[in-house]
């Protein structure tokens, strides 16, 4: 049962991933839906892990620049 939980898992970002690239060319929200690709890898593989946490940080500054420059709190997690 908790291989079967682990293959579903790593089905599962997969799918998201590639969801989320296919996006990035079509209509819909590609960054959001790689980003949880990511979050469902990242509990099985320490590359998705640094790579969700990359992501992460670029989002940040990110925001920082479009809200003038502020960096947002860290328990908010919103701009």
């Amino acid at each position: 049962m908790q291989r079967t939980k682990h293959f579903l898992k790593i089905i599962l970002g997969f799918m998201l991933l590639t969801m989320g690239a296919a996006m990035l060319l079509l209509p819909g929200p590609g960054w959001l839906t790689i980003g949880l690709g990511l979050m469902v890898l990242a509990a099985e593989f320490t590359w998705a892990r640094r790579l969700l946490n990359r992501l992460r940080g670029q989002a940040i500054k990110l925001c920082g620049s479009v809200s003038g420059g502020t960096r947002p709190k860290k328990s908010s997690g919103s701009c």
